[in-house]
């Protein structure tokens, strides 16, 4: 821990540099009242999950202006002169104007810039990094994450989130980065109006496997992000009905006024929406998070209430529709290591391979070996990606191209006479129910996620939810092939399964729990047995991991 004084000259340091005048004046304050600085100035935002992520605010350990120029003046150095990048953003507090800061620190550096023209959603710039041809993107964004958040996440010329060794050679490259206010800044950008960028992606994700069938009603958030206007002409251009928009959050708000948190998967987050779909008696119901990267679903149950579907749920649904609407044996999909087995059931149904890779976007993406075609992948946090014989449009989430989708095979099913619950009735009575919930811990203190972990680690239970523990791996030691990471994985008597890890993207402790069980007589009792076998087994981890 570095003594007050040393932390005091590291702020006065900071403020000689900082070109903004409300986090000067944020500084400024906290040094008059001799408050503490440890927090922002006695550790730094690490470059890592493609890129930053942090609370807004003064000093190394927040995102701010600073932060983001050495950044964008370390991804300059890693790219070196003459690249081409597009820059894209939210409508979180700051997003425009760190993507301006970028745009000159890498026109400053001889590097081509492309600046998106307005605020459109995370698979639009990644869509666009491969449709400009460029050397890299830059989204500004924090997704999810609470309103005082924000991030800078990097594409690299593939269209895919970085991976290693990249993010290690541009978090040494923001080591070497000298005071921001020496860096050469340029002007010199050009603007990406929709014409350019948003037309072309449009075209691409309404060629997707949608089906022909177009008669479903659809309520829809953006969540007060920037999906909606996007979403709306999708829809519009794929032939769909217009969806019912919630007008409380239909227009970008970086405050999210009417949730607690803006992710759907949050308790709370879908109910204005949900009453919407009630009220205009819709079909489906339909969410993207703030950067529509993610695609969050509910549908009307037998009752008339509404039931949110697991990202789990929406993937095996997805999955089929693709793989029934296209072919070829060199066809693969993949998902992650916390999500269903169900993917694989389905893979091996339709004759083609499933690739399991570790948590994240920028490892689905990459999953298809040379000489295959990455046709569908998921990963249960509501992130799917879609694609067709030509292969993936958008190498990422897509939150619009999923929606999309969904709804084309909602309305295929409704033309029919039936819904999605029946089409995961059939999915179980061919495959079993495969039944997956979720424990997240939220913390304010990070040492309690690393304490859990080692404790877990030295000390695996032998029993969850009354099933043996029969194996216990450690994925920091690597398994299956995968590089190693921090998580555990417990396999459990009877098909069940447990994964815990800490979240890379907040403060959480995050445990994934599957149980499978065989339909022998009515699909009902069966998902019934599932539920209580879960239920169990989240109790006996909630005793283990809080």
């Amino acid at each position: 821990m570095a003594s007050d004084d040393v932390l005091v000259a590291r702020a006065r340091e900071w403020l000689a540099q900082d070109p903004d005048p409300e986090t000067r004046a944020e500084l400024k304050a906290l040094l008059e009242a001799g408050a503490p600085l440890e927090d922002r100035f006695g550790a730094e935002l690490r470059f890592g999950t493609a890129g930053l992520r942090g609370e807004l605010g003064a000093g190394p350990n927040r995102m701010n202006r600073v932060t983001v120029m050495r950044a964008a003046a370390a991804l300059a150095k890693v790219l070196g002169p003459g690249g081409h990048v597009v820059i894209g953003y939210d409508a979180r507090h700051k997003s425009e104007l760190f993507a301006r800061d970028s745009a000159a620190v890498l026109t400053g550096a001889g590097l081509r810039v492309s600046l998106m023209a307005a605020p459109w959603p995370t698979p639009v710039l990644a869509f666009a990094v491969r449709h400009l041809g460029c050397a890299a993107g830059v989204m500004v964004t924090a997704s999810h994450n609470p309103p005082r958040d924000n991030g800078y996440k990097v594409y690299w010329g593939d269209g895919m989130q970085i991976v290693p060794p990249v993010d290690r050679e541009i978090a040494d490259a923001i080591a070497t980065v000298g005071r921001v206010d020496e860096l050469p800044l340029g002007s010199a950008w050009e603007t990406l109006t929709a014409e350019r960028i948003v037309e072309p992606y449009l075209e691409a994700v309404t060629a997707l496997p949608i089906g022909d069938a177009r008669d479903v009603r659809v309520a829809y958030t953006p969540l007060h992000g920037v999906g909606g206007e996007v979403l709306t002409a999708a829809f519009r251009r794929a032939g769909f009905p217009e969806p019912a928009v919630v007008p409380s959050q239909a227009e970008p708000d970086p405050d999210f006024p009417t949730v607690g948190f803006p992710n759907p998967e949050e308790p709370g987050a879908m109910d204005r929406l949900l009453d919407l779909a009630a009220e205009t008696g819709a079909d489906i119901a339909i969410a993207n998070d703030p950067d529509a990267d993610r695609c969050a679903v509910a549908v009307p149950g037998p009752d008339g209430s509404w039931r949110m579907l697991t990202g789990d749920e929406v993937g095996g649904l997805l999955a089929e529709h693709v793989l029934a609407r296209t072919s070829g044996d060199d066809r693969v999909v993949a998902t992650t290591i916390v999500s269903s087995s169900l993917l694989g059931r389905i893979a091996a149904a339709h004759g083609v391979r499933q690739a399991v890779t570790l948590t994240g976007f920028k490892w689905i993406a990459r999953a298809a070996r040379p000489g295959e075609r990455l046709v569908f992948g998921y990963e249960e946090a509501l992130g799917y990606t879609v694609g067709t014989d030509k292969g993936l449009p958008v190498r990422d989430k897509d939150g619009i191209g999923a929606a999309l989708v969904i709804a084309g095979l909602a309305a295929e099913a409704k033309r029919d006479g039936r819904t999605l619950l029946d089409l995961l009735d059939d999915q179980a009575r061919r495959y079993g129910v495969h039944a997956t919930a979720q424990l997240s811990v939220r913390v304010t203190d990070l040492g309690r996620i690393h304490r859990s972990m080692a404790r877990l680690r030295a000390e695996p239970p032998r029993e969850l939810g009354g099933r043996a523990v029969e194996s216990a791996d450690d994925l920091a030691e690597g398994v299956d092939g995968l590089p190693p990471t921090d998580g555990l994985r417990y396999r459990l008597a009877g098909d069940a399964r447990v994964v815990i890890r800490p979240s890379g993207t907040e403060p959480k402790l995050k445990c994934y729990m599957e149980v499978v069980v065989p339909v022998a007589g009515s699909v009902p009792d069966a998902r019934a047995r599932a539920d209580r076998a879960l239920d169990a087994i989240r109790d006996d981890l909630a005793a283990i991991v809080d």
